[in-house]
């Protein structure tokens, strides 16, 4: 009797972490082609300590109202790369990077962070390995992304792409960081420390960094940074850390394998960028790797 009650809760928190890192996945689906149209009229340093600064003011204001209590000093240093690979890492190289290609073609390497997102679980959020047949999706997945981009002229702009990577690299860490966290600290919690302890620095190069002439920059733009400071700089990660805690970070993180097909959607439809017949057929292949995977993540 107990082991099925304990099954059943086990069974319902599972349900819960991935209807809410399906929720995280769609508010980050907007990250890309928002930070597109803000770069198209301001720098990606500005863009990348605005955006920062903003759901950093906005993470103190409801640390404090919520009265919470400070991290542990054991909790410092992985909120210290939460905020290095989050917060700074993945959004200044994804920034840099769009400066090199359309957001379409960026949006293809968010299919190899299911992988990285995996492989960070097991060494740094000390999850049980998955089954092999995970990885064997999980892995044709990145594969599929991968191939597409090479299929594509990955040599065009080896810049750009060697910055994607990077920012992947960093975007994985600390989401297995902060998965970890968010079991002791909770998912809000985690991302409005990791925001707070780099408004320091994020807050200043800000002030530094605002365009000359303000004026000349459109309201598109500003809806950009408004867009990847609310949604994917502090509510995308509520959801998505605690779909993380709950759901596991190697299995749940399977879910960023659905985030190109709905990025290139927005990209389709309001950047009005062209979305090839093989970058949907590269999406769908993804969409059936993450259910593959989802079925032996344990």
């Amino acid at each position: 009797m107990r082991d099925t009650v304990i099954s059943g809760v086990s069974n319902d928190n599972t349900t819960k972490g991935w209807v809410n890192g399906f929720i995280g996945v769609l508010l980050f689906s907007g990250s890309l082609p928002a930070t597109k149209v803000a770069v198209m009229d301001l720098s990606p340093y500005f863009v990348t300590a605005a955006r920062a600064s903003i759901a950093g003011v906005i993470a103190l204001l409801v640390l404090l109202i919520f009265k919470e209590k400070r991290p542990s000093k054991q909790q410092i240093v992985p909120i210290m790369l939460v905020s290095f690979g989050g917060v700074v890492g993945f959004p200044l190289l994804s920034a840099m990077a769009l400066q090199y290609f359309t957001s379409a073609h960026s949006i293809v390497f968010i299919g190899l962070l299911p992988l990285a997102t995996a492989i960070f679980g097991i060494f740094r959020g000390g999850e049980k390995a998955p089954k092999p047949l995970f990885w064997v999706f999980s892995i044709l997945g990145s594969l599929l992304v991968v191939g597409y981009a090479v299929a594509q002229g990955i040599s065009v702009a080896p810049v750009g792409d060697l910055l994607m990577i990077l920012a992947i690299i960093l975007c994985a860490l600390s989401y297995a960081e902060g998965a970890k966290l968010s079991k002791d600290l909770g998912g809000w919690q985690v991302i409005s420390w990791a925001l707070v302890i780099a408004l320091p620095i994020t807050a200043p190069l800000t002030f530094f960094l605002l365009p000359e002439s303000i004026g000349t920059v459109s309201i598109s733009a500003w809806v950009g940074v408004a867009y990847v400071a609310l949604f994917s700089m502090f509510i995308g990660f509520i959801f998505w850390y605690k779909g993380l805690a709950q759901g596991g970070i190697a299995a749940v993180g399977q879910l960023q394998q659905l985030q190109p097909f709905f990025a290139l959607a927005l990209a389709s439809t309001l950047l009005h960028e062209k979305v090839s017949i093989g970058m949907i057929a590269v999406t769908l292949g993804v969409i059936l790797c993450v259910l593959g995977a989802k079925k032996y993540a344990k």
